[in-house]
């Protein structure tokens, strides 16, 4: 009479990766673009257009940024968005964005779509990439090898060696 306890569901591994990841959908598909957000980024588009056309007086200017940004799909704009989400709160690679984006289990965007995020989102991946590797060594107390492998590998974060380089290098 040795029968083996089944662990109740909530105590095993998988079920709290799986609520991890409905919470952050359940989050990023609740974010909006705040007011506070909508200022920084009008902000941000501005000062890019005026440093990239300092020829172009300002009233030209006005005119191009929104008629450029109105050739975008929407479609193509909420797959920036989400990306900038991802790669904000998770901390994910270039790579790994992308995967999530084009997923069927996962945003299900076009894959034009999803390109389209990743040419256009502009962001530092080698912190990122630091970011994770700290989150491996403090939550999971691995060696830099094994986070260099987890960092680079097709299965896992899916960072580039210069990336994961620079993390390990960089881990305190």
């Amino acid at each position: 009479m040795s029968e083996k306890k089944k662990k109740l569901f909530y105590k095993k591994w998988w079920f709290w990766v799986l609520a991890i990841i409905v919470v952050v959908v359940g989050i990023a598909g609740g974010v909006g673009e705040s007011g506070e957000q909508a200022q920084k980024e009008e902000k941000k588009e501005t000062t890019e257009t005026a440093t990239t056309t300092t020829a172009t007086p300002k009233s030209e200017e006005k005119k191009e940024t929104p008629a450029k940004e109105d050739d975008v799909p929407r479609e193509y704009k909420a797959a920036l968005e989400k990306a900038k989400l991802y790669a904000e709160t998770m901390h994910m690679s270039k790579a790994a964005i992308y995967d999530q984006l084009t997923s069927e289990y996962g945003e299900a965007f076009p894959e034009d779509a999803a390109k389209y995020a990743i040419d256009n989102l502009e962001w530092d991946w080698k912190e990122n990439a630091l970011k994770k590797a700290k989150q491996y060594a403090e939550q999971m107390n691995m060696s830099n090898q094994a986070i260099y492998e987890q960092l680079t590998s097709e299965q896992g974060e899916k960072f580039t060696p210069e990336e994961a380089q620079y993390a390990i290098d960089n881990l305190k």
